[in-house]
């Protein structure tokens, strides 16, 4: 894994930004800071002045673990592409629905609402441990929790009982995601697809973003973590989310044309 923003490893950047590229990010961790209460995150203003740019020279899109409409109000104003929620399972009805295979929405609702009610049971009283519902997937947060460590051992308890679940594990967060709905991978080769681009940069910070570093898709995506890890997949990375701002400079002094010239 090396550095993107090293001397050395600007010119790839510079490369892939006067291509057919499309810019896709996370939200929390990567676009925002990770904050404690999840209801608070948000872009600092300079991220925000920095991405509205950055979409008016590439087509630019966000994947989310979160619900598409809480997402989509956090980046209102903003000319995406596309914003996609629930790890990329949610486009909303405006971007033409969801991906791969026809999904039961319903069969999926009601299989993440029946883990909903067995979590609540299972953790009781448990302080500091928020259930958040995205509709199509749940996320267990127990950042706020003074014993983390029990915390984390009577999660993984109840999550390893819930049929049916991909389970992902991220910062003193645990995502549950139904089997064989679509993953930030599948949606990020369908974005690519769908804006006709030839390359992509997808920027993640969280283990829900290896799905996107482990595609195999040789001179067609540039990944990028937030913080260095040896267990990732992603081919470079950022020290950490503050280095974002830096990242979207470096692309935007690499195209200083508008995405139509150069998709055109």
């Amino acid at each position: 894994m090396r550095h993107i923003l090293a001397a050395g490893n600007r010119r790839r950047l510079a490369e892939i930004a006067t291509s057919r590229v499309a810019l896709v990010f996370d939200f929390d961790g990567t676009l925002a800071p990770i904050v404690d209460d999840p209801a608070r995150a948000e872009l600092r203003p300079r991220t925000r002045a920095l991405l509205s740019r950055a979409a008016t020279r590439f087509p630019c899109a966000v994947i989310s673990g979160r619900r598409r409409e809480d997402v989509a109000r956090r980046l209102s104003g903003i000319d995406l592409a596309f914003v996609i929620g629930n790890h990329g399972a949610d486009w909303g009805r405006p971007s033409g629905g969801g991906l791969g295979p026809e999904l039961d929405e319903r069969a999926l609702e009601k299989r993440v609402q029946s883990w909903r009610a067995r979590l609540e049971r299972g953790l009781g009283e448990l302080a500091g441990v928020m259930v958040e519902d995205k509709r199509y997937a749940l996320a267990i947060h127990y950042r706020r929790s003074r014993e983390k460590r029990r915390a984390a051992e009577v999660i993984a308890a109840l999550v390893s009982r819930l049929p049916g679940a991909r389970v992902r594990l991220g910062k003193q967060v645990v995502n549950l995601i139904p089997e064989g709905a679509p993953h930030k991978g599948i949606a990020l080769e369908e974005v690519r697809r769908r804006l006709a681009c030839d390359t992509a940069l997808y920027a993640g910070d969280d283990t829900t973003d290896e799905d996107v570093f482990a595609l195999d898709t040789p001179g067609q995506l540039l990944t990028i973590r937030v913080g260095p890890s040896r267990a990732s997949l992603a081919t470079y990375y950022i020290e950490d989310q503050m280095e974002i701002d830096e990242l979207l400079r470096t692309l935007l002094a690499a195209r200083p044309v508008a995405a139509r010239e150069i998709l055109a």
